[in-house]
């Protein structure tokens, strides 16, 4: 025996050890495994912004996903694990503007291509760092396969799709109201907003003979049209077009009367005044009608010179401003100040979105949806747990056009071009003079959103006519409306088949309190202080036993240290039975209670009960292996083969969940063999 068995489990000292042995082996990568492998089953990892440290949430999905490819492996598929890291566009932006901001620069002013190449140095960094801490968790992915969302074949072939979807009249660029952050400078899609529900005032004025409502008064300084429902009999007496002159903030206007069928008779007076600009239902009134419309606040938040003395003010500071001078006119007629409404704000730095028309890309997500309601409606795609399949279908039921253009320069940019009132879409620079490159890039989604796709090589790559489409797309639950419609949209458009059959979707990981970790609360567990302390993989059982798909889920340390008192009685369990001689028969009773165990954790992990088989495992080991079986054997001779057919098997079925200390035990056991490409344990009566 060994003399590190003399000694107590050292995870440190192990682990670095036994991955370097995994990946000099070449097994990660299917090309090499033994020839008794041949189905493929594929997972694409969900790629890890490469801003900064792993966090809890990472390594529970990289668990799992290993817990996955390692069994599967292990039964005998060619399996392949994808990983990848993703530029993540937007948030890595925010992410090195707050470094900026440390440093007292700002990336307003500095150049944008001297910018690019410093988020790109950062990016590579942690993309670096990133990718060790992946390994250190036992991540058993083919490193060879890699990729990153900047690689320059991922942004031609998301910019060919760009170019193949123009064509096909599936994105547009048009004037719409979009979501934009004051604070960061760019348009932001419906996912990257959050809605809250405030107490707000609501304000009535006096707008001539109408009583009108409203949160925001300070969009009001351009409205001249008052609109109203044709049907509603309140208001008969006023004819579409009619012309009323009336005092309003900076003095008399004239306001023109317009009836659309988009007010709600139900709401307030059934009378509302609109801001085009600044609404996208008032900005649909106004192309109906074909009304002009005018830019009240500008792009930083202030307002702008048709608010008079109110102008270069920010909004929030001018509101109160505004309110006063219209009370001081008597137009003030009273204020809800106990008014619900729900307010959009920005999801990384909390700023409440403006909506501000822009020329924008879009993309028609009607039709792209239809494909993914019908692919799951046929049963292509199957849901854990099954309730989120509702979730997905309620968000491509109620499709939004979403908005591609992002106004930084950190991603893929958009292949467009512009010149006066002429538009041209295309990799390479039109001919002819006055062209302008298009300076925004892709919102993240749209090349993450292809994922599948382009990291097995679609279209006529090995991989894609090999592993493609994948098995299982495992995440976040939070990424059900985001990430996975965009993958299964691209899948079914570009290849006309599903890019996954299962989506497996985890909770997040709060703290020990089950609060949400954030930065800001000082509540953040760094995962890699835990698995330096405890071992990486009593971290991974804390993060599957018990843990139900869909969960969150409350990380206890002191639960850590428990499972790591459990790898320690694994250790000494094999030190045990390594010093005794392998003699005996195998006894038929205890060989078939453990096979009865292996049939039940093989049904477990072929439907995905992760959570159910490892504590099975658990039990087994700590309370009928070491408390009854290799105690009772104490008392008895000649009982070594069972004991070791028992710890080679329990072995075999931890491994996915604890693949660190298993393989260092199997190393000792069988010195040229590795664990992670042993079969999967079958009934010794069968076998």
């Amino acid at each position: 025996m060994d003399e590190k068995f003399l000694k107590p489990y050292n995870p440190e000292e192990t682990e670095s050890r036994i991955y370097a042995l995994w990946e000099k082996s070449g097994f990660f990568n299917p090309d090499n495994l033994p020839e008794r492998h041949e189905k493929p089953f594929t997972i694409v990892m969900p790629p890890p912004n490469a801003n900064g440290s792993l966090h809890s949430g990472h390594v529970l999905f990289i668990t799992l996903e290993d817990i996955i490819i390692r069994f599967k492996r292990m039964l005998g598929y060619k399996a392949l694990w994808i990983p990848g890291a993703d530029h993540a566009g937007f948030e890595t932006q925010v992410v090195f503007e707050k470094k900026l901001e440390k440093e007292d620069r700002s990336r307003f002013g500095m150049d944008p291509k001297a910018l690019y190449q410093e988020i790109l140095a950062f990016t590579l960094e942690n993309k670096k760092n990133m990718e060790s801490q992946v390994r250190s968790l036992g991540a058993s992915c083919d490193w060879s396969r890699e990729k990153f969302t900047l690689d320059q074949d991922v942004v031609l072939k998301t910019q060919e799709t760009f170019i193949k979807m123009f064509n096909e009249k599936l994105i547009y660029r048009g004037q719409r109201a979009t979501n934009w952050c004051s604070k960061h400078q760019t348009s932001l899609s419906e996912v990257e907003t959050e809605s809250a529900e405030e107490t707000s005032p609501f304000y009535y004025f006096q707008y001539g003979p109408f009583e009108i409502g409203t949160v925001r008064p300070e969009t009001k300084f351009g409205d001249k049209y008052v609109v109203m429902h044709p049907d509603d009999t309140r208001y008969a007496q006023y004819k579409h077009g009619d012309k009323l002159e009336l005092e309003w903030i900076n003095g008399p206007i004239t306001a023109t009367v317009i009836k659309d069928e988009a007010v709600d008779m139900e709401f307030g007076t059934g009378v509302m005044t609109i801001t085009p600009w600044h609404s996208q239902v008032d900005l649909e009134i106004a192309k109906r009608h074909n009304l002009d419309m005018e830019q009240i606040i500008d792009w930083q938040g202030k307002l702008l010179p048709i608010a008079s003395e109110f102008s270069g003010l920010n909004i929030k500071v001018a509101r109160p401003k505004i309110v006063e001078k219209l009370e001081s006119k008597r137009l003030l007629t009273r204020i809800d100040k106990e008014y619900k409404n729900i307010i959009k704000k920005c999801y990384k730095c909390g700023t409440i979105i403006e909506p501000q028309v822009k020329d924008q890309w879009f993309v028609k997500m009607e039709p792209l949806a239809k494909l993914a309601i019908d692919a799951v409606n046929r049963e292509e795609i199957k849901f854990i747990p099954d309730n989120y399949e509702k979730i997905f279908k309620y968000w491509m039921e109620h499709p939004i056009d979403w908005n591609i253009s992002r106004q930084i320069v950190w991603g893929i940019p958009i292949p467009a071009w512009f010149r006066t009132n002429e538009i041209a879409v295309g990799i390479e620079k039109p001919t002819g003079e006055g062209w302008i490159k298009d300076s925004d890039t892709f919102d993240t989604w749209f090349s993450s959103g292809q994922w599948p796709l382009l990291v097995t090589g679609y279209p006529d790559g090995d991989d894609y006519q090999t592993f493609y489409p994948t098995d299982v797309m495992e995440t976040g639950h939070d990424l059900i409306f985001k990430w996975v419609p965009r993958m299964v949209i691209f899948g079914l458009y570009l290849s006309k088949q599903v890019p996954f059959h299962t989506v497996y979707l985890h909770g997040l990981v709060n703290d020990a309190q089950g609060k949400k970790m954030s930065k800001s609360k000082g509540n953040v567990v760094d995962p890699l202080v835990l698995t330096k302390k405890y071992g990486t993989d009593a971290l991974r059982m804390t993060l599957i036993v018990g843990n139900t798909p869909g969960t969150d889920l409350a990380l206890r340390e002191d639960k850590i240290k428990g499972y790591k008192n459990f790898a320690n009685k694994v250790w000494n369990i094999a030190r045990y039975v390594l010093s005794q001689k392998r003699d005996g028969e195998l006894d038929k009773e205890l060989a078939g209670e453990f096979d009865a165990l292996t049939k039940d954790v093989t049904d477990d992990m072929e439907n995905y009960r992760f959570y159910i088989a490892a504590e099975k495992i658990y039990a087994y080991v700590w309370h009928r292996f070491a408390d009854e079986i290799i105690e009772e054997s104490k008392k008895q001779s000649e009982r070594g083969e069972t004991l070791y057919y028992i710890l080679e098997n329990s072995l075999k079925l931890l491994h996915p969940f604890m693949p660190f200390i298993t393989e260092e035990i199997w190393r000792e056991m069988c010195q040229d063999k590795l664990l992670m490409i042993e079969p999967w344990p079958v009934n010794k009566n069968e076998s």
